[in-house]
C-alpha cells in the first residue's frame, strides 16, 4: 500500500534503529518539525529521509552558512536525484532554540521505496512511498550473524583500534546489520545497496564481502580504498 510522506533529502543514509541528530535552520524544514510536533495523530511522528545522489548534491552542510539555504538541496528535486529507497525518521527529541531553529534528536524506523516526489502547497518536498516488509532474521542469518560480527571486529581493529562501536553487540542479526552497514567506511552506493536489501541474510553477506575486501586492502595498505569524497558523510546539520 502507498502513502504520502514528507521527505528530507540529505547526503547520508538512515538504516533502522540508527539515530540520526540533525540540526535544522531552513524554513521548510522548520515548518516540517513544528507540523510534526504539533499532529495530533498517535503513534510515532517521521518524516523520510532520502538520499540525494552524488552529482546533485550541494557543498557538505558543514561549510554553508544559514544565508545558504538555498543550496542545501536541487532547487527542483526530481526521483531521478534520489535514491529509490530511503527510511522513516521518527522525532524522539526536539529542541526549539531561540530564533527559530531546531536541533532534533530522531532514530530509523522503516524502509521504504520512493514511487515518485512531488513539490505541491507544503513548502517541504513530498514522496509517494511504498513500504518495504519488516525484516526478520530467519535461521540463514542467524547462522550468519557471528561471521559478519568477527569480520566486523577485525576490520575496525584494522581501522580504528580504539572504537567504542561494539562496546554492546546486537544480539538481533537485523539489528547487528544496520549497525555494520551504518558504520562501515562504504560509499554511498554501498550502504544504499544494504539499505535496499531484501531480507537481513541477504545485508549480512554483502556486509561478509565488502568488510573482507576493506580488511584486506587496510591490511596491505593502512588506507582506505576509495576517495575520501566519495564516502557516506555522517549527519550533519541539514
Amino acid at each position: 500500500m502507498s502513502e504520502r510522506l514528507p521527505v528530507f533529502p540529505l547526503g547520508t543514509v538512515l538504516f533502522p534503529g540508527l539515530v540520526l541528530p540533525l540540526h535544522i535552520f531552513e524554513e521548510r524544514y522548520r515548518a516540517l518539525v513544528r507540523e510534526l510536533v504539533a499532529s495530533p495523530v498517535d503513534g510515532p511522528h517521521e518524516f523520510g529521509v532520502v538520499t540525494l545522489r552524488r552529482g546533485t548534491e550541494a557543498p557538505s552542510p558543514a561549510s554553508l552558512s544559514e544565508d545558504d539555504d538555498a543550496a542545501a538541496e536541487p532547487a527542483v528535486v526530481q526521483a531521478a536525484d534520489l535514491y529509490p529507497v530511503g527510511c522513516t525518521a521518527e522525532l524522539r527529541q526536539v529542541t526549539e532554540l531561540p530564533d527559530g531553529r531546531f536541533d532534533i534528536m530522531t532514530v530509523g524506523r522503516r524502509r521504504f521505496q520512493v514511487v515518485d516526489v512531488h513539490q505541491g502547497d507544503e513548502p517541504y518536498l513530498t514522496a509517494k512511498v511504498e513500504w518495504l516488509p519488516d525484516e526478520t532474521a530467519d535461521e540463514a542469518a542467524a547462522l550468519l550473524a557471528p561471521r559478519a560480527l568477527a569480520a566486523f571486529r577485525t576490520y575496525l581493529d584494522l581501522l580504528r583500534p580504539d572504537s567504542e562501536v561494539l562496546d554492546a553487540v546486537p544480539a538481533d542479526p537485523t539489528v547487528l546489520s544496520h549497525l555494520i552497514a551504518a558504520t562501515a567506511q562504504l560509499t554511498t552506493d554501498e550502504r544504499q545497496l544494504l539499505l535496499a536489501a531484501p531480507d537481513t541474510a541477504s545485508r549480512l553477506r554483502t556486509e561478509l564481502k565488502l568488510l573482507n575486501r576493506e580488511a584486506g586492502l587496510l591490511a596491505r595498505v593502512r588506507a582506505v580504498p576509495v576517495p575520501l569524497s566519495d564516502l557516506a558523510r555522517p549527519a550533519s546539520p541539514n
